[in-house]
């Protein structure tokens, strides 16, 4: 659990997170909403994943 850092959450029920790869930088939001959940790499206006330097 060292390589993913959860940077931002919302929510208790409908839960929204963003979580930041360590290792190469990529952010990915996972969204969980009861039983279901899903998790994808964030995108930004041109398709391309978010990526953060400092984490």
């Amino acid at each position: 659990m060292d390589r993913f850092k959860k940077v931002y959450s919302q929510g208790v029920i409908s839960v929204i997170e963003i979580w930041i790869d360590t290792e190469t930088g990529v952010n990915y939001v996972f969204h969980r909403d009861g039983n279901a959940g899903g998790l994808t790499p964030l995108l930004d206006e041109e398709g391309k994943p978010v990526v953060s330097r400092h984490f």
